[in-house]
C-alpha cells in the first residue's frame, strides 16, 4: 500500500475543450492531497491536450500526466480506459476522482475493472479519515432516501466518481507551474473493437443546465406533460433552461437528463424557479445553491415554501401568464 501515492484527478477534454469538472475535481483533490501530505496531479488523454498543463498547474495540480495522441481524439471507452489503467500500474496513485459526467461514469467504471480496484459512483462528497487515511466517499442510495459512505480498504488506487458542481471550482494562481510526465500512448494494446464514426450533436437540446443563470423547474404539480411548454415560454424570455424534479421524469413528461435533484444533477444558477415542487430534501439537494429560489405553490404548507427566498401561493397557470405578461 505504501508504494501508492498522490491524489490523482481526470481533467476530461470534449470536443478540444476542458470541462469544468476538471476545475470542481481539482478543488476537492487539493483538500485531499493536502490532508495525505501528497502531490495533486492532473490527468489529460486526448489530442493536443498537451496545451492545457499550464491551465491545471494555475489551479492547483502539482504534477500533469499527459498522453496525447492522434488515436485520443474522440473518447472511445475500451481506447481510455486501457491507456489510463496502464498509467495507474506504472504511476500508482493512491486516490484517483473522476467526474460523473456521462463519459467519466462509463470510464471510471471500466478503468477500475481492468485496474482492480474499487470505485464509488456519483458521490457527493469525499474526505480522508484522518486515522487510516482511507477516503471515505459518500453517495445517494436508495432512491436518494439515505446517505451511504463508502469505502475501498483492500486496493488501489481508491477511485471515486464525483458529481458535477458537487464542489466549487478551483480557484486560480496566475503563474503557478509544476511537473509535466508524459505517458506514450501504445497503439498495439490500447484498441478496442468499437470504432468511433461521427459527433452528432442532439437538436433541441437547449441550454447546458450546468452553465446557465436561470432555470426555470416543474414538479408533479404541473399536472400534465404539456405543462412544460408553458415552462419552456418563461425560461425562454428570462435567457434559462427547464428543469424538472423526480415525479415527471418518473412519469415520462420530461427527459432526465433534466432532473434536478440527488438522483439527478447538482445545479448552482443565479436564479431558480420552482414550479409546481414540493421541495423534497432530495430534491432541494439538487438546488440549494441557487443564488434565488422562488417557488410558485398551491400549497402553502409544502416545504419549499418555507425554503424559498421568494415563495408565491397560487396558481402556476395563472401566476406564469401574468409573470409573462409582465416581462412583456
Amino acid at each position: 500500500m505504501k508504494e501508492w501515492k498522490n491524489v490523482w484527478i481526470l481533467a476530461e477534454v470534449s470536443r478540444g475543450k476542458v470541462s469544468p469538472t476538471a476545475y470542481e475535481l481539482l478543488n476537492a483533490g487539493r483538500k485531499l492531497a493536502d490532508d495525505l501530505g501528497e502531490k495533486l496531479c492532473a490527468v489529460l488523454l486526448g489530442k493536443e491536450v498537451k496545451k492545457f498543463a499550464r491551465d491545471m498547474f494555475e489551479h492547483g495540480a502539482d504534477i500533469v500526466y499527459v498522453c496525447d495522441a492522434p488515436q485520443l481524439e474522440n473518447y472511445v471507452d475500451d481506447v481510455y480506459a486501457k491507456t489510463l489503467s496502464a498509467m495507474i500500474a506504472q504511476y500508482k496513485p493512491n486516490k484517483f476522482l473522476l467526474p460523473a459526467t456521462n463519459m467519466g461514469r462509463s470510464l471510471s467504471a471500466k478503468t477500475a475493472i481492468l485496474a482492480g480496484t474499487g470505485l464509488t459512483a456519483d458521490a457527493t462528497e469525499v474526505v480522508i479519515h484522518k486515522e487510516d487515511g482511507q477516503l471515505h466517499a459518500t453517495r445517494p442510495t436508495f432512491g436518494g432516501n439515505l446517505m451511504a459512505t463508502i469505502t475501498c480498504a483492500h486496493t488501489r488506487p481508491e477511485m471515486c466518481s464525483l458529481r458535477p458542481m458537487a464542489y466549487p471550482k478551483a480557484a486560480k494562481e496566475a503563474g503557478r507551474t509544476g511537473e509535466v510526465i508524459e505517458f506514450a500512448f501504445d497503439g498495439g494494446k490500447f484498441t478496442s473493437l468499437a470504432k468511433f464514426l461521427q459527433f452528432v450533436k442532439s437538436e433541441g437540446e437547449g441550454l447546458d443546465l450546468s452553465e446557465t443563470d436561470v432555470i426555470v423547474a416543474g414538479g408533479r404539480g404541473l399536472g400534465k406533460p404539456e405543462g412544460f411548454a408553458l415552462l419552456e415560454k418563461l425560461a425562454k424570455r428570462l435567457g434559462g433552461a427547464v428543469a424538472a424534479s423526480r415525479a415527471p421524469v418518473d412519469s415520462g413528461w420530461i427527459e432526465y437528463r433534466r432532473q434536478i435533484g440527488l438522483t439527478g444533477r447538482t445545479v448552482k444558477p443565479k436564479l431558480y424557479i420552482a414550479c409546481g415542487i414540493s421541495g423534497q430534501i432530495q430534491h432541494m439537494a439538487g438546488c440549494s445553491g441557487a443564488d434565488v429560489i422562488v417557488a410558485i405553490n398551491k400549497d402553502p404548507n409544502a416545504p419549499i415554501m418555507k425554503l424559498a427566498h421568494y415563495a408565491v401561493e397560487g396558481d402556476l397557470y395563472e401566476v406564469i401568464p401574468a409573470m409573462l405578461e409582465v416581462l412583456g
